[in-house]
């Protein structure tokens, strides 16, 4: 994998709109950004982020050195720039509520059998002031089914820069931090029966929730 410019690896679309998405949080949302090392290089991956924006998928997303997996809401298919830039990007069609889409179901675990990485909001919807909400089952259930590393991600003030009703607001320092991978053990209980997908996304929301701000660097 190219450290410098990763782009090279990925589809020509995704790779020249990572780069773009990676430049524009660098010139309008920089913030710090740790724990890219945790990333796996090779082999399928979730990762699992909390959602207080629409800042949150690009800026996650262009700061992994990989091309991952995006769920898009179904209703966005509407033809057009937009319906043909998110099939070459590779994003997968969902129903609002993603862990009962039995068809995004298959094809996410069709995904992630290609070696590929997906990148999932357990809480499902976006937070108003950026506090953590409660995880919806769907996350827990893909990661204990696809029996995958979960590595979690934390977006730090993304509400700030662009909240939920809210306007956008370039300056606005966005930070992330990317955790260690989770492994299955560590998420799945089988003791818990018909809760186990809920106790699996409960464990990746702490997880992400014990997740610190990076530390500036100083030079």
């Amino acid at each position: 994998m190219s450290q410098a410019y990763p782009q090279v690896e990925m589809t020509p679309v995704y790779g020249f709109f990572h780069y773009i998405f990676k430049t524009l949080h660098n010139m309008w949302f920089r913030g710090d950004v740790s724990g890219v090392e945790n990333i796996p290089t090779s082999g399928p991956f979730l990762l699992a982020g909390n959602h207080a924006s629409h800042l949150d998928p690009p800026a996650i997303g262009s700061n992994v050195p990989r091309q991952i997996a995006f769920f898009a809401r179904k209703t966005l298919w509407k033809g057009g720039v937009l319906s043909w830039w998110m099939d070459q990007a590779g994003c997968i069609p969902v129903d609002r509520d993603g862990g009962s889409d039995v068809s995004a179901i298959k094809r996410v675990l069709r995904t992630l059998q290609d070696g590929k990485a997906l990148i999932l909001f357990p809480e499902g919807t976006r937070s108003r002031d950026g506090s953590f909400q409660k995880p919806k089952s769907g996350v827990g259930m893909i990661a204990c089914r696809a029996k995958v590393p979960v590595v979690p991600v934390r977006i730090f003030d993304s509400h700030k820069a662009w909240g939920r009703g809210g306007i956008l607001n370039p300056g606005v320092p966005v930070s992330i931090t990317y955790g260690k991978p989770l492994q299955i053990e560590e998420i799945e209980d089988k003791s818990a029966g018909k809760q186990r997908y809920q106790v699996a996304s409960e464990r990746i929301m702490t997880a992400i929730s014990n997740l610190e701000r990076p530390r500036a660097v100083v030079i």
